[in-house]
């Protein structure tokens, strides 16, 4: 008897480690990590300074882990006219599937799942902290295909500008699997249209002349 114990305690032992291993896993596996604000701003263009502190486009541009998808993403803001903290514009979705690596879309052949969305966008722009919810949708045409028909839910982003990076760091909700998903904007122009906007002027370089040392006063 005494024996038959020991077997039954040796043999739970390793039953025991993997029954802790698969919870480990189970309880890590949801967990998502929240995206590396660092590596999403070394992507981006930089910042536009404007008078106003919310209107504008703001850009992001993401990895998905989860999904295995790039999303660059481009809100146009603009003023509610008659109000003192509306806000109002368009939200475009530009996302392909891919490996990390893969920040640009390729070809067709490489990317074939690359779809665009085009919505109406309102909200709020209150002490520094904005919401702005989508109103409408439209499937772009594709880059690949003929516009397809799917189901697509409305997004929704909030957070609070900070006015010396012109960025927030905002969360997306869309009713759906977006549930607080994170995702750095940047403003990249003033106006509605960044091509209108003089490219800044880079700095030249200019190679000082070499040294000569004086000459001497002798004969």
């Amino acid at each position: 008897m005494p024996g038959m114990v020991r077997c039954r305690r040796s043999s739970s032992r390793p039953a025991l480690a993997l029954a802790l291993a698969v919870g480990a896993v189970v309880a890590l596996g949801p967990r998502v990590a929240p995206a590396n604000v660092a590596e999403q701003r070394s992507r981006l263009p930089p910042a536009a300074r404007c008078e106003d502190p919310v209107t504008g486009v703001w850009k992001s541009h993401l990895y998905n882990d989860r999904r295995g998808r790039w999303t660059v993403w481009l809100l146009t803001v603009r003023r509610t006219p008659g109000t003192t903290e509306g806000i109002e514009g368009t939200i475009l979705n530009d996302s392909w599937h891919g490996e990390p690596g893969a920040s640009e879309p390729g070809t067709c052949a490489q990317h074939p799942w690359h779809f665009r969305v085009a919505m109406d966008a309102k909200g709020t722009f209150t002490g520094g902290r904005v919401a702005f919810s989508a109103t409408r949708f439209e499937i772009l045409p594709w880059p690949c295909a003929p516009i397809p028909s799917f189901r697509y839910n409305l997004d929704n982003f909030t957070g609070d500008v900070d006015p010396a990076l012109q960025e927030f760091q905002s969360v997306n909700n869309d009713g759906g699997s977006a549930v607080n998903e994170p995702a750095v904007f940047r403003r990249i122009s003033c106006s509605e249209d960044p091509e209108s906007e003089p490219a800044q002027k880079a700095t030249p370089y200019v190679e000082p002349p070499p040294f000569f040392p004086p000459r001497s006063a002798g004969c």
